[in-house]
């Protein structure tokens, strides 16, 4: 009996199952036919091909910033006019197996399903020649599974009505390459301002090289080395599959291209587009962006960015004329959102001669010189060390226990294994509490400070804040207080709005919303908040940077250019020794603003072209005409920080147990305190183990002796 239940249990099963794959079976050809119903003919190709432009606009939506693919440019040519080498370096590189294969490569379908299941998204098709064709001529160049399904119907379809020769004509015909090239004719125009027809063979494997992403490979952007070693691999497969030789892979690997200056059309804010682009195509792909219609509403305020270009062109043709610095960067950000506002790449996009199209605020790497002291001191304050601790600005030798550097540096002697820095005005100040350190950007205290806050604390600080490099911390000594690992200018800007904002991190963004063709949304802004530092520790920062009385000494005649009527702001300059970057970081609690000037090639800037000279103009000029657009608003002050530990509580002539009739005692800090916990215990039992005591030391006592009257009859008994 149990037996037949089973059996009775078994078939109910099979029935079922059975009538579940007949229903699925039902609907998959039901939806099947209904895309082949939806399917155009494949007839008359060289008349079709849908495309709709993507276009860029500022914060309002109002003003269009840039249109990509606005107006197609596209020449059909007879194929007797394209050369064969164009039509050998397309297969090479798209489709080696396309005069082999049906319309579909199984092969290439069966690798991109493994990849995409990897990546849990399509992010490969295995596409052959014909399946681009159809593509690029009939479909919208989303990436679904039934797009993927209509994309092999019609490449089946196209090869039953047109011949391997025919298809490969119509899509090089068609294709696009860049900017608004269609079909290799507009590309070999646009690109090397000849016909198609009259394309070297290395010309032909760059046009090939660039099918895949012509945005991305696009010879007037960030990617050009990335596009010739592409067109190198082209080169390369042409000659393993027997259409070139030896002799001519070595000649046309050799050979230099002569590209033709650069045609951008109709832009705003260039810099700022060329960035939103490529995060599109990172995103979307090279053919949604160039194709799919797209609407982009950026963060850009284009009030905000016509005062940036001005501010850096009046910049940079005064600093031309006195300091022979020819570039500038600027960046404006909203530091409650992270949006960018206003974004100047370079003094002018398509200046050839200073790298124009080059982006310094997002693509270069430069050394930061003093602004990078906060995230220094804001690391020895989380240590436990107070906003009045007092370190010595003294002549100090940083290479302890060589015999080479001497305790008190000899500055007319230059020895690559010493470090004894000096102030920009080479004068040494004494004892200096924290914060005047800090708003005077001394050299020699904040050094020490960087030593007693520790380098790989002050680098991860850094990095909490936004700060995108510095990834390899054993690369960098003391003078990193000093600017001496490379930085960006945007990562800069995001780690200030940090600042602004009492330690909460607002990730820097470009992008309010993305729109399909159909109006449907694709992406818009979120704003990711993180709290990433102590508040508390921010604000002693943020008291310090905006006091007008602190920062006196170092601007003398150009305080006048760091201070707004009415308005609360902090700011940070920094130059590189040899005044190869000039740099001002300013900030209120609503709007961020970052400067950096000096040349292209890296070649420094005249002895007088610091950050106060050569940068503060433009933050200044820049800052003045939009800062009253917004209502005044004031930092939170900070509580108080407190010790009762000497050099700590700024004191540095110490009487043991209050008792002034004792002995007074004058040491470096170091003397005082355990830098790796400085509020600890008043005792340090051996401070001449710490390997940096017997240099300050040294030059502590060399002060005393010179400043302190009868130091040496009454002083350290």
């Amino acid at each position: 009996m149990p037996n037949i239940d089973k059996k009775h249990r078994l078939k109910k099963i099979f029935l079922y199952g059975f009538i579940s794959l007949l229903a699925i079976g039902v609907v998959g050809l039901v939806y099947f036919i209904q895309i082949i119903r939806s399917l155009p003919h494949p007839e008359n190709i060289a008349d079709l091909q849908p495309v709709q432009s993507t276009k860029i606009y500022d914060r309002t939506g109002q003003i269009l910033l840039y249109e990509i693919h606005g107006n197609e440019n596209r020449t059909v040519i007879s194929p007797q006019d394209i050369p064969n080498f164009m039509k050998e370096a397309a297969v090479a590189i798209e489709d080696q197996g396309f005069y082999q294969h049906s319309a579909l490569d199984w092969k290439g379908i069966a690798r991109a399903f493994f990849v995409n299941l990897l990546r849990g998204k399509i992010s490969q098709g295995g596409s052959t020649i014909t399946q681009q064709l159809a593509k690029t001529i009939f479909l919208t160049p989303e990436r679904t599974v039934s797009r993927k399904i209509k994309e092999w119907i019609l490449s089946y379809w196209i090869e039953q009505n047109y011949s391997k020769d025919e298809i490969l004509d119509y899509y090089l015909n068609q294709i696009p390459l860049g900017s608004n090239a269609y079909g290799i004719e507009a590309a070999a125009q646009f690109y090397f301002g000849i016909d198609a027809k009259d394309m070297t063979l290395p010309e032909c494997a760059t046009l090939a090289a660039m099918i895949q992403s012509p945005t991305y490979y696009s010879p007037w952007g960030p990617h050009k080395d990335e596009l010739l070693a592409r067109k190198n691999h082209v080169l390369e497969q042409m000659k393993a599959l027997g259409y070139i030789n030896d002799q001519q892979l070595s000649q046309a690997m050799n050979q230099q291209l002569v590209f033709q200056p650069q045609s951008i059309g109709n832009i705003k804010a260039p810099h700022f587009v060329m960035k939103v682009r490529d995060d599109l195509i990172n995103k979307y792909g090279d053919s949604m962006v160039e194709n799919g219609g797209l609407k982009v509403i950026t963060t850009l305020d284009y009030n905000l960015q016509q005062a940036a270009e001005k501010a850096v062109a009046d910049g940079v043709a005064r600093n031309t004329k006195l300091y022979k610095g020819t570039n500038a960067s600027l960046v404006a950000q909203d530091p409650k959102t992270g949006q960018i506002l206003a974004m100047v790449g370079s003094a002018d996009y398509f200046d050839k001669n200073i790298d124009g199209n080059f982006n310094v605020a997002t693509q270069g790497l430069r050394q930061p010189g003093s602004s990078f002291k906060p995230f220094v001191y804001l690391t020895a304050l989380q240590e436990g060390y107070t906003p009045d601790t007092i370190v010595f600005d003294t002549p100090t030798e940083f290479s302890p226990n060589n015999p080479n550097c001497p305790a008190i540096p000899d500055f007319t002697q230059k020895n690559t294994q010493c470090f004894h820095p000096q102030n920009f005005d080479n004068l040494f100040r004494g004892p200096v509490p924290m914060k005047q350190a800090l708003a005077q950007s001394l050299n020699v205290p904040s050094v020490k400070f960087l030593y007693l806050a520790g380098i790989q604390n002050s680098i991860e600080t850094a990095q909490k804040m936004g700060i995108t490099t510095l990834n390899d911390p054993s690369s960098y000594g003391l003078s990193l207080v000093l600017g001496g690992g490379a930085v960006k200018l945007i990562d800069m800007v995001g780690a200030y709005s940090v600042f602004s904002q009492d330690g909460v991190q607002h990730p820097t963004s470009y992008i309010l919303s993305v729109q399909d063709n159909k109006g449907q949304t694709l992406d818009q802004y979120v704003d990711n908040a993180v709290q990433v530092e102590d508040p508390q520790y921010i604000r002693v920062i943020n008291s310090i940077l905006s006091d007008p009385n602190l920062r006196a000494p170092l601007f003398g005649a150009s305080l006048n250019l760091t201070t707004f009527k009415g308005y609360q702001v902090a700011l940070k300059t920094g130059t590189t020794n040899d005044y190869r970057d000039a740099w001002v970081l300013g900030y209120t609690p609503f709007l961020t603003v970052g400067v950096w000037a000096g040349n292209s090639d890296y070649s420094p800037m005249q002895k007088s072209g610091g950050s106060i000279l050569a940068a503060v103009p433009m933050w200044s000029e820049f800052l003045n005409s939009v800062i009253n657009q917004y209502p005044p608003e004031t930092f939170n002050p900070p509580s108080p920080l407190m010790s009762s530990k000497p050099m700590l509580n700024g004191q540095y002539v110490y009487y043991s147990n209050n008792d002034t009739s004792s002995s007074p005692q004058i040491h470096n800090i170091l003397y005082y305190v355990d830098r790796n916990n400085p509020q600890s215990d008043f005792s340090v039992p051996n401070p001449g183990n710490d390997p940096q005591f017997n240099n300050w030391e040294t030059s502590v006592i060399n002060w005393a002796k010179i400043n302190v009257p009868n130091f040496d009859s009454i002083y350290n008994k």
